[in-house]
């Protein structure tokens, strides 16, 4: 099949997947209008995760999202349904779409060894480097590691992050709010604020899935820096590639960045959407992030703000 019909395809999956979710989530939104300007907090909050599992049961049921199994037409896919408004009876609602690979997972700089959690050199390593290059304390890679190690009895950490925050959850690291912890405590112990400097949004991504792969077509600008080293006009060179990357060779790096890519885990057909829908009335507004697992037609990682 040529690249053209397969945009075509791809653009049809399109409008017919924005044409369902339109006519369902109408009527859904009526329904949040009629309780937010009546009934408290609680019962929006409510309402707005109904509505939030609505979208996903129209994922998991779209015979369209089925049709797409290759980089051209997820590509296409994900460039046309970036991002789809929908307002009813004054309730706004915004769905984004996006690759939920194009980032590195922070929890994979730690690795499953039997029954032990063991951080990985090579990737924490280029972490390390990364963050020196905004001039970041070597210290803050070893409290990130600390934050995904689990409960050790012997109190064995690389910082002393725990001393002041002994609640704080280690299992993972679980969300961008539980980073921003960890950054608020590298800042007050070393009194700077070189960490304002990097944006976390477009560089880690937060899932318990140790296994997960970055999808080199919608790798960020952040994560290729991160991948390779390089500087911001390489990493802009391999970002504009975006949907081209079948094979490695499509890549076209040089022999040194083909060994700093091999220290990750990569792929170039990740079927998995990062999912954001925010819901907004005159006086509420709530927002819902999760991963959809396209091929078993599953949700995950849902982090929910109100």
């Amino acid at each position: 099949m040529t690249h053209s019909k397969r945009g075509a395809i791809a653009l049809m999956i399109t409008l017919f997947f924005i044409i369902a979710i339109s006519i369902s989530l109408g009527i859904a939104l009526k329904q949040v209008k009629s309780v937010s300007t009546e009934i408290s907090k609680q019962k929006f909050a409510m309402q707005s995760s109904i509505l939030v599992d609505d979208v996903l049961n129209l994922l998991k049921t779209s015979p369209d999202l089925e049709a797409i199994n290759s980089v051209d037409t997820l590509f296409i896919f994900l460039s046309e349904a970036a991002f789809i408004p929908f307002e009813s009876s004054g309730v706004k609602m915004l769905i984004e779409i996006k690759s939920a690979r194009s980032k590195l997972n922070i929890n994979t700089l730690v690795d499953i060894k039997g029954s032990a959690l063991v951080p990985n050199p090579a990737k924490v390593e280029a972490l390390s480097q990364y963050m020196a290059h905004y001039n970041v304390n070597p210290s803050y890679t070893d409290m990130i590691v600390d934050s995904m190690s689990k409960i050790k009895a012997d109190n064995s950490y690389y910082s002393d992050i725990f001393n002041e925050n002994p609640y704080l959850f280690r299992d993972y690291i679980a969300s961008r709010k539980h980073l921003e912890t960890i950054n608020d405590f590298y800042a007050k112990t070393y009194n700077e604020n070189t960490l304002q400097k990097i944006n976390f949004e477009k560089l880690f991504s937060f899932s318990k899935q140790r296994d997960s792969k970055i999808d080199l077509n919608y790798a960020t600008k952040e994560t290729w820096r991160l991948l390779l080293g390089c500087d911001e006009l390489r990493a802009e060179q391999l970002s504009l590639g975006a949907g081209a990357y079948a094979v490695e060779a499509d890549l076209g790096l040089a022999p040194e960045e083909i060994l700093a890519l091999h220290r990750f885990n990569v792929a170039y057909l990740e079927m998995f959407l990062d999912v954001k829908v925010t819901i907004q009335s005159a006086h509420l507004s709530s927002e819902l992030r999760f991963e959809y697992d396209m091929n078993k037609k599953k949700g995950s990682n849902f982090v929910y703000e109100i």
